[in-house]
């Protein structure tokens, strides 16, 4: 954790200024909360510091082992995702990057690897219900089950990165959560990684803090989204990921609310969606909505951790 900390805090003086030379800058929405559209040209794209240095920390102290591998193609491969999806958005200069069809093949073909890998290398197919301590088999459908809960929590970690250090605070306690469980599990790997990755996202903080100078891009959310379903799935606390990871839960179902609200009655429930918008929307401030988020997620992981029988 402390070697990716001191990494990150070491690349950001060193990452920022090329960012901004390259006019790598952020694309605002015009339709958010007005206040957002003076953050536009901050530099983005710092996932790569995240990434950079967790793939450094987890080489350099966990063995080389399959689950490692899985945790980092599954980090690393939704990173470079996101990261095709910046570089577009930057290009073009436009809100919008990958299309909807492109970006979901990208995350599908990374799922299949990781499904692979997890098949190779004999991955229980038992799903465990925490705190009753019961468990049922689902044999092959437990592969196509964890692909879709690989899209659908990527992308829910993807809707929460709308706020500075929102993301980056709440990740890192949902991955300090699971690096308690990999380390009750004595599952070496997968708390070394969960560890790098809270030591990263924290050094990123550093620089994303409010008022932002960096933002990480769907480079740095979809890279913390693919590895944090990835480490709940080698721990099998694939579920516990709705509790401990429920802020991210929140966030994505407040989209699907909206949509479906919109598509099917043509009324909004929320003010704008994903709903840390619509707090600031209805007079929160951008820091009291993000400190009131990460104490929620605090409150959830503890919860996680507890259902999981650790605390």
């Amino acid at each position: 954790m402390g070697v990716a900390f001191v990494l990150a805090l070491i690349m950001g003086p060193l990452f920022i200024p090329i960012l901004r030379r390259m006019k790598f800058g952020q694309q605002i929405r015009t339709d958010g909360p007005q206040g957002h559209l003076k953050k536009q040209g901050t530099p983005t794209m710092g996932g790569t510091i995240i990434l950079l240095a967790l793939a450094l920390a987890s080489l350099r102290f966990a063995d080389k082992t399959v689950d490692l591998l899985i945790l980092l193609i599954a980090s690393l491969g939704y990173g470079l995702v996101g990261f095709l999806d910046d570089y577009i958005k930057i290009i073009f200069k436009r809100s919008l990057g990958l299309t909807a069809k492109q970006k979901l093949f990208g995350q599908l073909l990374i799922s299949a690897i990781v499904c692979f890998l997890l098949v190779k290398e004999g991955h229980s197919t038992e799903l465990f219900i925490p705190f009753i301590d019961f468990k049922f088999n689902l044999g092959w459908l437990y592969f196509p089950l964890m692909t879709i809960l690989m899209l659908g929590a990527s992308n829910a970690v993807n809707f929460t990165d709308g706020l500075d250090g929102l993301l980056a605070g709440t990740s890192a306690i949902a991955f300090g959560a699971y690096t308690v469980i990999a380390m009750s599990n004595t599952q070496p790997e997968a708390a070394i990684f969960s560890a790098a990755m809270v030591g990263a996202v924290l050094g990123f903080l550093v620089f994303n803090a409010h008022p932002a100078k960096v933002f990480m891009g769907d480079t740095g959310s979809l890279g913390i989204g693919g590895g944090l379903v990835a480490v709940a799935i080698l721990t099998k606390a694939e579920l516990l990921l709705a509790i401990i990871g429920g802020v991210f839960l929140v966030e994505i179902l407040s989209v699907v609310i909206q949509v479906v609200s919109f598509k099917t009655r043509k009324k909004r429930v929320f003010k704008m969606a994903p709903i840390h918008h619509h707090f600031e929307l209805v007079g929160w401030s951008e820091w009291r909505v993000v400190i009131t988020f990460w104490a929620v997620g605090l409150v959830l992981a503890a919860l996680g951790l507890y259902m999981n029988e650790v605390l």
